[in-house]
């Protein structure tokens, strides 16, 4: 399995729960710094981004895939349309939440999200 980072830093912790939701290794965790400029189209930016994954068009298809999205709402839904246009599906998204109480703020992994089987069932739902 690969781990595309595209938000803060993941500590082994957050590793460590990511292989216990998942109940596979993670073979490679890819960190892929996502800093846009808000002048520019988002659209555009997040193509050049993905440009600099080192995935071959078969390997966006068939490589087992969990995506630490960025903290920016646009550029995550942009990110994965592009991802989905790219593979054929909607992969896995990581959920990270605030650890109450902790000083300085501390996050710990929540959930995955699979976002392919959340609009398969969505789909049921269709009048």
């Amino acid at each position: 399995m690969l781990l595309l980072n595209f938000g803060h830093p993941l500590t082994d912790a957050h590793l460590a729960r990511i292989r216990e939701l998942a109940q596979r290794e993670i073979e490679r965790v890819l960190s892929v710094p996502t800093h846009l400029d808000h002048a520019r189209p988002f659209d555009e930016q997040v193509r050049e981004l993905l440009a600099t994954v080192p995935l071959t068009p078969e390997q966006w298809q068939t490589t087992p895939l969990i995506i630490n999205p960025p903290s920016l709402a646009p550029i995550t839904a942009a990110l994965l349309a592009e991802i989905h246009g790219r593979s054929g599906f909607f992969p896995t998204i990581l959920r990270l939440r605030p650890i109450a109480g902790s000083v300085p703020p501390q996050f710990e992994v929540a959930e995955l999200l699979n976002l392919q089987a959340i609009r398969d069932v969505a789909r049921t739902r269709r009048q």
